[in-house]
């Protein structure tokens, strides 16, 4: 929503103490915002690593409860690409948000190949996920810089052979996801 040209001159003659309090209420209804000011202004940005650590263990973590059905391995695998996505929203990181999003769904994909190895009426929509995920993925790390490409063409490689032999090829002939990815 747009603000009224007048409601912004108002807001601008108002005493800086006063705007100062205001600022702060909005940014603690913004979650994300407030999250990512902290990494900006408090942080300075140093912690990127440990931010990228803390996902990576929970994918570990998560990865290893061995869902009991492909829909359960879906919805575990959702939530850990939403905070993937929250990770890219704080920090900007897409040379991050990459190098999770391939070590997401390879590490699922080791612990809990058994549940999608087939493509079956359970298997369908876990495999049509996992698929368009890969195909996002192959997408933003051809946008990086591409020295950063001798870094995860064995991850990409590893995630193409799952993806093209398992229950997901199906979509991922559609999608026509390559068999290999050539740098």
């Amino acid at each position: 929503m747009a603000l009224d040209p007048e409601l912004k001159k108002a807001i601008v003659r108002m005493p800086g103490t006063e705007k100062d309090k205001l600022l702060l209420r909005l940014i603690a209804k913004d979650a994300v915002l407030t999250e990512r000011l902290q990494f900006e202004l408090v942080e300075e940005g140093k912690t990127i690593d440990e931010r990228r650590g803390l996902i990576r263990d929970f994918i570990d973590r998560t990865a290893r409860l061995h869902a009991d059905t492909p829909g359960w391995l879906m919805m575990d695998m959702r939530t850990a690409s939403g905070y993937i996505s929250r990770h890219l929203k704080v920090t900007k990181d897409k040379y991050g948000e990459v190098e999770l999003m391939l070590y997401m769904l390879n590490t699922f994909y080791d612990n809990n190949a058994h549940l999608l190895q087939k493509y079956n009426s359970r298997t369908d929509k876990a495999a049509e996920y996992v698929a368009k995920r890969t195909e996002q993925v192959l997408k933003k790390a051809v946008k990086l810089d591409p020295d950063y490409y001798v870094e995860f063409v064995d991850d990409i490689n590893k995630l193409l052979g799952w993806v093209t032999s398992t229950a997901s090829a199906h979509y991922a002939r559609q999608l026509s996801l390559p068999k290999e990815w050539l740098v």
